[in-house]
């Protein structure tokens, strides 16, 4: 492995990471682990960049393309196997 590779490869699992905690704290329709991140919406400014569901939405959202694109980058550089 050379050293490109490590570094995506610990990106990957640090992005993957990130990514599972982002969707055990949203609230869902049940409520679900968001409990844990308390109410945040009160230090948010509702008028600025939306509320603390939308934000944690939209680092949801960069992670999970971060994860899909550090994998592919991944699979290419550690070369295809017949």
């Amino acid at each position: 492995m050379t050293a490109l590779t490590i570094i995506v490869a610990i990106l990957d699992v640090l992005v993957c990471i990130v990514l599972l905690v982002l969707i055990a704290v949203q609230e869902g329709g049940s409520k679900g682990l968001g409990s844990l991140a308390g109410n945040f919406e009160t230090f948010l400014d509702k008028t600025k960049g939306g509320t603390f569901e939308e934000k944690l939405q939209r680092f949801t959202s960069i992670a999970a393309i971060s994860f899909a694109v550090l994998s592919v980058i991944l699979y290419l550089l550690t070369g295809r196997v017949a």
